[in-house]
């Protein structure tokens, strides 16, 4: 920590996640958390077009276009992103969420981002991660971030354990409970419709006005708050299927489920003058209706 602490006055800031942490003084279990990423322009001037004079700009775009025009999807490979807005939901052992914070806000800096997500994650002694399709993007992401910044993450490696017992194992649910992974067992099925599918099994908004495709763009035209919005319901969509799930896999009944949910809504509600992201979700809310409740 102290090393950390040496960088640079910047990273100071890096560490108000962490103070909050220590000052809160309440277990957190899990991390849901979500990531909004932009590709590094001036990488992809350099690497894909080393002989040209392309603006970073116009290098992403013509890079989009390629990628289009091959796989029919413009998005561009994490290796080449960096992240611009991380989204946690610290939730307790009782699945109730106590917190949604959206890290160096409003500032977003990627190395500040990356490091209060990496030691935030040690000072709450290291809480389960919870994601959706989070081991091919967010977790990655999230690694070569810290290999690109200089972050010690010694402790997600650990390296002194033995491998099944390691963070980075991918069936170690303890650590990182990839909801896509569970749902189909480990990449034996495809889960087709992703998250917003998920999300409206359950009634809840799922993708609304802002795409995953267009943070890009919305980068560019400097449209933080907009993306830092989409983060925020991405997350409440994953901890309401993180619910589910845990009811699935017998860790959580349903009638504590729906009680969670409930107080969920209240507690957006509660902060949804001050949070426009919460009002605009709670705009698009559906509650889900429970079979053995209804009619027969």
């Amino acid at each position: 920590m102290a090393s950390a602490l040496g960088r640079g006055k910047g990273l100071g800031h890096a560490f108000e996640f962490v103070r909050e942490a220590t000052m809160a003084g309440k277990k957190v279990a899990y991390f849901v958390f979500d990531v909004e990423s932009v590709a590094d322009a001036a990488l992809v001037a350099k690497l894909r077009y080393p002989d040209e004079t392309l603006e970073p700009n116009a290098a992403v775009r013509r890079y989009r276009d390629e990628l289009l025009e091959q796989s029919g999807s413009d998005f561009i490979p994490y290796t080449y992103q960096i992240p611009v807005s991380v989204t946690i939901a610290k939730v307790g052992e009782d699945y109730r969420l106590q917190d949604l914070v959206t890290l160096d806000e409003p500032h977003f800096r990627p190395h500040v981002l990356a490091e209060k997500f990496w030691r935030g994650w040690e000072v709450y002694k290291q809480p389960t991660f919870v994601t959706f399709n989070g081991r091919t993007f967010d977790i990655p992401l999230m690694e070569l971030a810290a290999f690109r910044f200089g972050i010690s993450i010694a402790r997600w490696f650990g390296l002194q354990e033995k491998s099944y017992a390691q963070p980075r194992n991918r069936y170690n649910l303890e650590s990182h409970f990839d909801l896509c992974d569970v749902l189909t067992n480990f990449g034996a099925a495809r889960f087709s419709g992703g998250l917003n599918l998920a999300a409206n099994l359950l009634g809840k908004p799922g993708k609304m006005d802002v795409k995953g495709h267009m943070v890009q763009d919305l980068y560019e035209a400097g449209k933080l708050s907009e993306i830092n919005d989409y983060c925020r319901c991405d997350v409440l969509d994953t901890y309401f299927v993180f619910l589910r799930t845990s009811v699935m896999l017998g860790r959580l009944a349903l009638d504590a489920e729906q009680q969670i949910v409930t107080e969920t809504k209240d507690w957006l509600a509660a902060k949804a003058e001050e949070v426009s992201a919460y009002a605009t979700y709670l705009e698009h809310w559906g509650d889900w209706k429970n079979p053995w409740q209804s009619p027969s």
